[in-house]
């Protein structure tokens, strides 16, 4: 069975012991999102592993949340030269983590400062996920066993395809003759753990050395075999995912560097050879029987081949699997010897690595006597390509006709790691901000975030295509070619809803892309209905994200559901307007940004009952303009977005203000309702998403009456409901966006409708179970789920209520019943 990652830590050994303050004020500083004032600070050491004592730092905050984090530092001591660089691990792990879908743990910081804890160290995420540590998967069903080992061959497949030039790791190391110069390194290293005063050489050893220097393959000079290589590539350096069989991090990169990729492939192959396992040496799974499911060393090694684009090693294979055993003696004498010495970070477990040397030379010897270890050419089958390609086949006909195109994907991909590198970190600094005496002000990491995501690409996303059109005719001479696209990437509303989901994982995001409401929905409006002044003056500052602005309509006294019942008067006066009236729920009209208000009310009371309503600009500094008070959501007032309650006593605002004409606004409002209330349903779907993340995090962490929530038969049913609604609102919503594209508003309005119900919906159901399950901790504001349920709720009002919704529907369906 395989180990949790979190069972894999105790108290940390004397040898390695330092100073945990220190660790705990750095941290503080230099890690992103750090709890400064915890109620508990621990750090405990992995005792899987035996080169750079890696520790468990866990961070309790105030409400009880826990947080993890990883530290992988140098040993203390005289160290074999070139041996244990934690800077080239962090090097690696920090540009395959930004650049590549490589599966690696996030690294925050680095520390070359040894007067911190004495020696060089990194800091990295904890990955909750499992630790296979003998590769025979015992307990593990045959095809969870074949599914795991094609998993590796995977992830293998998927690191030797990085490219190292374009990721910044080009000068990683060099790219000729790996296997002759690698032979040399651990020569010396062998010669240097075994000298005077340590433990006596083996004779063995050194025949082997001679021999591998004369079979180097030619094909290593080459760049076909050249790319990243690991250095230790094994079952048990792989994290995989809590439930699935997929490798979610590979660990212990202290000897990657550029090279002879094949010798990764041997190395992931020695438990076919000899298991390595310290509490016990024996042969190999290919002497003693394979276990069901487990493909044999010629099949994995094909697999490999195949997803990698590699070609068959054939007889080259006996080299490199005698290499890697070479390399790994190498590497248990010198663990030996460091235990000898007292700093070996196995503690007593390292007492065996020097019997587990000499074992590794004799079976070098055994693999070389042997005529052949795999067949010349590969065997037949299946192999990991047709594999994929046929689980992706299926992928892409589960999402029927919502397949985003290329260029959507790679946006998709670089949205998520912008929120992965940005906004998650920030979170905690941004409630503590909107929860201060500061709370009316804008914290400045959100506008340095607002021009990191305009040089991404990542700005003003809602845009329509035809909106955009429209405005670049409009305003075209000051949208210079080599700035910044103001008007979005000219995608659909369908594509857009695959970004505007991945948006709503956090209350904090939309705002950093400029797609944040009210602004979208006022952006809109001003695309569709603004003259070219208004454009110039109001739209090319929200565009920009210089201003803000918010939407007055809803009304204290009447049921402003009902656009007819408003109140609020726009009387024309020669060249102006004069508004008299009472708001509340102004979204954004709190906040230091905000300029511009876009106002509805009737500009005459006796015509007809649509065309009462008008729609005008109106500058929020405008004298008569009285912000009484901010609104607050379930105690949430959003700051310094803000809710706010607005009179207006004789605002006179130009006539040259108004939206489309006098009248207009019932048809202004209907057309806002379309694009612009969809962008809620599809955040909420990403707000739905991020509490089944937590939820599922908090289920695999957290025991209850001798198990963890994740095995109570209860959770696992409610769990599942959750995701089988989830993905049904996902595909309504889908759906209601792609016809709002091909139809229109008007067309689409019975599946918007049905979207506007059911996301909320199924989001609060989502969110109270993710709540219920981190008990008290989940109604707190430890976690974002509360400011998640209560934005959700709030949706079921503020997005046109319920019953509005449902009766558009039901007149639908009365209508098609009757035709």
């Amino acid at each position: 069975m395989a180990s949790r990652t979190s069972d894999l830590v105790g108290r940390v050994h004397q040898a390695h012991s330092f100073d945990f303050d220190a660790l705990f004020r750095y941290a503080s500083v230099n890690v992103g999102g750090f709890p400064v004032s915890p109620s508990s600070f621990t750090v405990s050491q992995f005792g899987h592993g035996q080169s750079n004592p890696t520790f468990l730092m866990e961070v309790v905050g105030g409400g009880g949340s826990v947080k993890r984090y990883v530290v992988r530092k140098k040993p203390a001591g005289k160290l074999l030269q070139s041996a244990h660089a934690v800077e080239r691990e962090y090097q690696v792990l920090r540009a395959l983590g930004l650049h590549t879908q490589v599966p690696v743990p996030k690294v925050f910081c680095l520390c070359t400062d040894p007067s911190v804890i004495g020696t060089s160290f990194y800091i990295m995420e904890f990955l909750e996920g499992r630790i296979f540590l003998d590769p025979e998967l015992p307990g593990m069903t045959p095809d969870r066993r074949t599914a795991i080992y094609r998993a590796i061959s995977v992830a293998l497949a998927a690191l030797h395809h990085a490219d190292v030039d374009s990721i910044g790791l080009g000068k990683y190391g060099r790219r000729d003759n790996y296997c002759k110069r690698q032979i040399e390194r651990w020569a010396k290293q062998y010669i240097a753990s075994t000298s005077e005063g340590k433990p006596e050489g083996n004779a063995k050893m050194f025949e082997l050395i001679d021999w591998l220097r004369q079979h180097v393959p030619l094909e290593d000079s080459r760049a076909v075999t050249t790319g990243l290589v690991h250095g230790d590539f094994r079952i048990d350096n792989l994290v995989f995912h809590p439930t699935e069989d997929r490798v979610i991090g590979i660990l212990d990169w202290e000897l990657s560097t550029l090279g002879n990729q094949m010798c990764d492939v041997a190395s992931s192959c020695l438990p076919y050879i000899i298991d390595l396992r310290l509490d016990r040496l024996d042969d190999g799974f290919e002497v003693t029987g394979i276990p069901e499911g487990i493909p044999s060393q010629s099949e994995y090694l094909a697999e490999y081949c195949s997803a990698a684009g590699k070609p068959w090693p054939g007889s080259a294979w006996k080299f490199y699997v005698a290499f890697c055993l070479f390399r790994a003696a190498s590497i248990f004498a010198g663990i030996y010897s460091r235990w000898i010495m007292g700093n070996a970070s196995g503690g007593d477990r390292a007492k065996h690595t020097g019997r587990i040397a000499n074992s590794l030379i004799d079976c070098a010897w055994t693999v070389i006597e042997q005529k052949s270890l795999v067949p010349e050419h590969p065997p037949s089958g299946p192999k990991a390509q047709d594999w994929e390609e046929a689980e992706d086949q299926s992928l892409s006909n589960s999402r029927g006709k919502f397949v985003p195109r290329k260029e959507v994907l790679e946006l998709k991909s670089r949205l998520i790691k912008f929120m992965e590198d940005h906004i998650y970190p920030l979170e905690d600094e941004f409630s503590k901000r909107a929860n201060s005496t500061l709370r009316w002000t804008v914290h400045p990491e959100e506008e340095r975030l607002k021009e990191l995501a305009k040089k991404e690409g990542l700005w003003n996303l809602f845009i329509p295509a035809d909106s955009a059109a429209r405005a670049r005719k409009l305003i075209s001479r000051i949208l210079s070619d080599d700035a910044p696209n103001l008007l979005g990437a000219g995608l659909s509303n369908l594509e857009y809803g695959f970004l505007c989901e991945i948006m709503g994982l956090s209350v904090y995001a939309p705002q950093v892309f400029n797609c944040g409401a009210p602004d979208t929905g006022n952006m809109e409006v001003l695309l569709r209905y603004g003259n070219k002044e208004q454009l110039h003056e109001w739209l090319i500052p929200l565009l920009e994200g210089k201003i803000r602005s918010a939407f007055s309509m809803t009304e204290p006294q009447v049921a402003s559901s009902d656009a007819t019942n408003i109140e609020c008067s726009i009387k024309r006066q020669g060249d102006s307007y004069i508004i008299n009236g009472k708001k509340w729920w102004t979204s954004g009209a709190m906040d230091p940004r905000c300029k511009l208000l876009i106002v509805m009310g009737k500009t005459d009371f006796t015509a007809p009952i649509h065309k009462q309503q008008s729609m005008i600009l109106v500058d929020i500094q405008t004298p008569g303009i009285h912000i009484k008070r901010p609104l607050t959501v379930f105690g949430f007032d959003d700051a310094p977005h803000g809710h706010a309650e607005i009179s207006f006593e004789n605002v006179c605002v130009p006539a040259t203000n108004i939206l489309l004409g006098e009248g207009r606004g019932f048809e202004i409002a209907q057309g806002r309702l379309g694009p612009g209330r969809l962008h809620h349903c599809m955040r909420l779907i990403g707000a739905a998403e991020r509490g089944m993340q937590l939820m599922v995090q908090r289920a695999l962490n957290r025991r209850v009456f001798g198990k963890l929530i994740a095995e109570q038969g209860s959770f696992l049913s409610d769990v599942a409901k959750c995701r089988v609604e989830l993905e049904q609102a996902r595909l309504l919503v889908l759906e209601a966006a792609d016809q709002l594209d091909r139809l229109g508003n008007k067309k689409a309005r019975g599946t918007i409708a049905m979207a506007k119900v059911a996301a909320p919906t199924m989001a609060l159901k989502v969110l109270d179970m993710a709540m219920q399950v981190h008990g008290a901790a989940g109604l707190s504001s430890d976690t974002v789920l509360a400011h998640l349920w209560a934005t959700a709720r709030t949706l079921r009002i503020a997005d046109g209520p319920d019953e509005v919704h449902l009766g558009t529907i039901a007149k639908l369906e009365l209508r098609r019943a009757k035709l």
